[in-house]
This record gives structure tokens, C-alpha cells and sequence, in this order.
């Protein structure tokens, strides 16, 4: 789960680290009076989006060349006429896509007088099973530019979960952006608060940059923050922070069922169990020729109320013209799936080309019940067998 901008910064600001003061604001109002309540003369109008690259954005109703999604403020005339600009039109950024997001929320903060930027983030390290830390003296501007460019000037600390953020830890850190003397004593003790916000809050990643020298004080001034789903049941205060209308409407339907759905640009839709099968199935529509329009793996506990709730799913996605069902039950039974296969496909009166593969406990009684159901679904023997059918049957139906 992600959060916004102003959300993860008093997240942060909880934990002793600095920020800029900052006020979230819903209207051209509410705009207005938080930059009241600044200290000025200068103010950052911030568009909030689950996305980055906003300053460099452009709005889809603004003149080309318009300013971006971030903007400098001289007077509260001109905090009003940004967010005029700002809310309710569609912000498209190199993360976003060319559809780009509608700004509903805007983050009016503190102008402040930066002397040296840097970058900071934190994240789970799976090739090592521990925490990474990753600094750069490049802050402002893209890591992975940074990572093409110049990997000599990014450095990574890796930290044992089991023996925690050790004192050496916060100097690496702060050799890593160059820092010296009561600028490096800031940096030690700002890596500790972040690994203990990091820890305490589940995170999945914590990134900031920048991270910025501000009249001799280390102070992050735009940051993310994103969060281990499976532990966000010991986080009810951080859950209260999802913002639905920043995630894709189908993949708030799926997460009410369990599923793990996340819609992809192509037209064959997937329903799979196990991740890894899910990964290999998109990869082998791939190899034929044709492209995933999801990745959904409905898990080992599928039932006929599951099934079904992912077959509305991938068919509420125009671009899908075909699907493949590919199921390897173990815990889970196929001729359970193969009933939920065919209510499902009664229920929303399927229209499309339907390719089911199925293999595992009682695949017998669930190739019996496909067969038996009336229904045009056709049968696959094994992974390759049902990619080539799939795709055969789309391009037929084309």
C-alpha cells in the first residue's frame, strides 16, 4: 500500500526526523488559508499523487510548457492561481502513464533555503534477507539515472534485521553522502530513526529525495512511503491512510476476495493460482506471440465465490478478447475450481474465447464437469498446449 506525500511525512516527523511545516489541503481554499498559516514569504504548492516526477509533469487541461506539479509561491495570490491549476486536472508524469492522475489533494508547505541535496531510501533487500540503505550525494534528480550514469555515487549499507542499526551503520551513511562534522552527527542519528520508522511501521520502502542541507540541518523535503499488505492488520492508524481513489478500481474489487490482481496492457486475460505459475503463464502468452491483460492469482484457498469474482474482474477490462484459466491444484481442488469455472461463466454470460488448463488433485472430476457444462470451453493439456490455444482462439475471434 502506498500513502501520500504529506501522510508519510508525519509518519516521519513522529519518529524525530525533520520536515518542512506543511499543511494538506482538499480545496482552493483550504490552500489559501494553510499558506496563512506558514511563516512565508515562500510557499511549495505540491500536487499529491500515488506517482513521481511531479515537477516535472505537465497537467492534460493546462497549456503545453505549463508549469509542473510542484511550484514555487510568492504571495497567497499565488498559492490560489496553483491550485486553481492544480486541483481537479489530470497531472501526467514518467510514472504515471500517459492517462496521468486526477489531483484531488494538494500539500502546501514552508519554503526553505537549500544549500545541497541528497537522496536516502530504505527497502528490503531479497537477495540478502536484509534492510538496505542507499544514499547518493546526487539528490533531485532519478536514482536510476544516477545508477546508469554515475553508479560510483551511490552507496549501500545493508543492515541484519536481527542485530539492528549499529553505530557503524550511521557512519557508513554518513561517509556515503560526504558529509563532516555536525552535518555527519545529524546523518547517524536520522539513519537510526529511519530504520526505526522502517521497522516499527512494516514498510516496504521509505525513499526521500531530496534529502536537503537547510541552513546547516538535514530535512527531508518530499518523500514515499509504501507498506507490507500482509502486515497491515497491526496498523489500523496507517490503513486509515489508503486513499482508493489513487488505485485501480479493479484492484480494490479483487482485494475484498482476497485476490492478488493488477491489471497489465494486453488483451489475454490470466487466472492462475501461485504466483510464481501466475509469472510463468504471462510469460508463455508472451512467448506466443500475444501480451497479459492481468496478473491475478486467485491463491491456494479458491473457492466458486472467488472464481467467479475474478472472472468479473478480468472481464470488467475492455482490452480482454480472450481468457486462460491455469490451475495446478494442490490444496486447492480442480473440480472445486471447475464448478466456479462454470458458474462463473454462466453468471456473467461469457462472450469470449475461454482456455482452461488443469492438472493436479482431482483434475479427472474437473475436466469431467468442463466437458459436461454445456459450455464452449476448451481444454488444455498442459501450460504450452493452453498459451497456443488461447492465443490461436484470440486471433481467431479478431
Amino acid at each position: 500500500m502506498n500513502i501520500h506525500e504529506y501522510q508519510a511525512k508525519e509518519l516521519l516527523a513522529k519518529f524525530g526526523i525533520a520536515i518542512p511545516k506543511g499543511i494538506a489541503a482538499m480545496s482552493v481554499a483550504e490552500a489559501v488559508e494553510a499558506a496563512k498559516q506558514l511563516p512565508g514569504p515562500l510557499y511549495v504548492v505540491k500536487s499529491q499523487i500515488h506517482a513521481g516526477g511531479r515537477g516535472k509533469g505537465t497537467f492534460k487541461e493546462l497549456a503545453p510548457g505549463s508549469k509542473g506539479g510542484v511550484r514555487l509561491a510568492k504571495s497567497l495570490e499565488e498559492v490560489e492561481a496553483h491550485a486553481k491549476d492544480m486541483l481537479g486536472n489530470t497531472l501526467v508524469t514518467i510514472q504515471t502513464g500517459d492517462a496521468g492522475k486526477q489531483v484531488n489533494r494538494l500539500y502546501i508547505t514552508d519554503g526553505v533555503d537549500i544549500g545541497k541535496e541528497y537522496y536516502l531510501s530504505m527497502l528490503v533487500d531479497r537477495a540478502t534477507g536484509r534492510i538496505a540503505m542507499i544514499a547518493s550525494t546526487e539528490g533531485g534528480m532519478s536514482i536510476e539515472d544516477v545508477a546508469h550514469d554515475t553508479p560510483e555515487k551511490i552507496a549501500t549499507i545493508t543492515i541484519d534485521p536481527a542485530q539492528g542499526f549499529m553505530p557503524h551503520h550511521g557512519r557508513a551513511l554518513a561517509f556515503g553522502l560526504k558529509l563532516k562534522g555536525d552535518l555527519a552527527k545529524q546523518a547517524q542519528v536520522l539513519g537510526k530513526q529511519l530504520y526505526d520508522a522502517f521497522v516499527a511501521l512494516d514498510c516496504a520502502m521509505i525513499e526521500i529525495n531530496p534529502l536537503a542541507e537547510c541552513d546547516g540541518k538535514l530535512m527531508v523535503l518530499d518523500t514515499k512511503m509504501s507498506f507490507d499488505s500482509n502486515a497491515l492488520y497491526r496498523h489500523p492508524d496507517v490503513m486509515a491512510l489508503r486513499d482508493e481513489t489513487e488505485e485501480d478500481p479493479a484492484e480494490i474489487e479483487a482485494s475484498k476476495y482476497d485476490l492478488a490482481y493488477i491489471k497489465l496492457d494486453g488483451n489475454i486475460g490470466c487466472m492462475v493460482n501461485g504466483a510464481g505459475l501466475a509469472m510463468a503463464t504471462m510469460d508463455i502468452i508472451k512467448l506466443n506471440g500475444e501480451f497479459p491483460a492481468n496478473f491475478l492469482d486467485v491463491g491456494g484457498g479458491a473457492n466458486k465465490e472467488k472464481v467467479t469474482a475474478a472472472f468479473k474482474i478480468i472481464l470488467k477490462d475492455p482490452a480482454v478478447k480472450g481468457i486462460l484459466v491455469n490451475i495446478f491444484g494442490g490444496i486447492m481442488k480442480c473440480d472445486i475450481i471447475a464448478e466456479g469455472i462454470v458458474a462463473a461463466a454462466k453468471e456473467v454470460n461469457l462472450s469470449v474465447p475461454l482456455v482452461v488448463r488443469l492438472e493436479g488433485t482431482n483434475v479427472a472430476q474437473g475436466k469431467e464437469i468442463l466437458e459436461t457444462s454445456g459450455l464452449p470451453i476448451v481444454s488444455a493439456a498442459d501450460l504450452g498446449d493452453a498459451a497456443k490455444k488461447i492465443v490461436a482462439e484470440v486471433r481467431k475471434a479478431a
